[in-house]
């Protein structure tokens, strides 16, 4: 395997073109136009191409229409530029068109800035355009997962023919760190015996999502939520880091997550049995992650750079059976690991007995 030291975003990037990614159609905006510039240099030379459309509305349109053909797809943006997608995705997911989505997520509401932020979340992990649909969404920590999480979103969105997303904050985009790029050579896609590739000698395809009696609407419903049922069940994805002794754990994602791992290490320094619990797949949620804990700890405490998002699946997961707490950051601000750690200490009104 070689290494490469690159961008987060570069490694989305190179990890699609290992994927079998072959078109691209996107709109620069920032932190996630290093995608797009990549991409633009990179992937032709893979036998790809990129388009870049008038906007975001388009790019996301571009994408269904590449989509039907069975061609792998994506595109790239963040915030402001994923709200102008939600429509498309909300067509893609009822066409069953399996594309890969990035959002870089920046902070808002609005423009909003360019700091680090987890602030899309809930437009993310609840559907975000109309309807009643879901996405996969994978939430890497550090510039190794952004390259292999963007290589199993490719096969995720063809095993369910369903939009895959990618969020991450605009400090894992534009953090510089070394990647192993793992090859994969001659990808071999599955068979889709639904594209619409041109009819000649066969019987006509059609894709669409229209329902023009309610018989049939409801039909369709059904048959998405039967699959969506399914994604939850066999797809929940998590890590847990000193929690089999734990008396408290830190619900956390991305770059929390990571901060968090060192707010484990310091309290366990002060006797604290502190364990973290960091959720892979932010839809499905991993429920079953923290269902083991339901009984065994004394508190939760979500840290999340929102205003408090994910803390309502996280409740929702333990069943109100364990007091669940926020500590946040807005803005673009990062936390810092003795606040967390004493956010902690405070809230569930824990002795400090010793330093180890």
């Amino acid at each position: 395997m070689d290494k490469k030291l690159i961008k987060g975003n570069e490694a989305i990037a190179e990890a699609a073109i290992h994927a079998g990614c072959k078109l691209f159609f996107g709109y620069p905006i920032t932190p996630s136009t290093e995608v797009v510039e990549y991409l633009s240099k990179y992937l032709p030379k893979a036998g790809g191409t990129l388009l870049q459309g008038e906007d975001e509305i388009a790019s996301i349109n571009m994408c269904y229409g590449a989509a039907c053909t069975g061609a792998r797809v994506m595109t790239a943006s963040s915030s402001p530029g994923y709200s102008l997608k939600q429509e498309g995705l909300s067509y893609l997911a009822a066409a069953e068109l399996p594309v890969v989505v990035v959002n870089i997520n920046r902070t808002g509401p609005g423009l909003g800035g360019l700091g680090p932020s987890q602030s899309d979340y809930f437009q993310c992990t609840k559907g975000g355009g109309h309807g009643d649909y879901r996405l996969i969404v994978l939430a890497p920590s550090k510039g190794q997962e952004m390259y292999d999480y963007t290589m199993e979103a490719f096969d995720l969105a063809d095993k369910y023919r369903n939009p895959v997303l990618i969020l991450a904050d605009g400090f894992l985009g534009q953090m510089m760190e070394p990647i192993e790029i793992k090859d994969r050579p001659d990808v071999q896609l599955p068979a889709k015996d639904w594209v619409t590739d041109g009819c000649l000698g066969r019987a006509k395809r059609k894709i669409a999502s229209y329902s023009l009696t309610n018989e049939i609407g409801e039909t369709n419903n059904l048959y998405w939520e039967a699959k969506y049922q399914a994604i939850k069940e066999q797809e929940q994805r998590w890590e847990e880091f000193c929690t089999g002794d734990a008396d408290y754990l830190i619900a956390a994602y991305g770059t929390c997550a990571r901060i968090a791992k060192t707010v484990v290490l310091n309290a366990r320094k002060k006797g604290i049995k502190l364990g973290l619990i960091r959720p892979i797949t932010l839809w499905p949620f991993p429920e079953k992650a923290f269902a083991p804990y339901k009984k065994q700890v004394k508190g939760v405490l979500t840290v999340e750079l929102n205003t408090g998002q994910m803390i309502e699946d996280v409740k929702l997961a333990l069943e109100c059976s364990v007091p669940v707490s926020l500590h946040r950051r807005l803005g673009g601000m990062l936390p810092h690991e003795d606040e967390v750690l004493a956010a902690l200490i405070q809230e569930f009104n824990i002795p400090v007995e010793r330093e180890v």
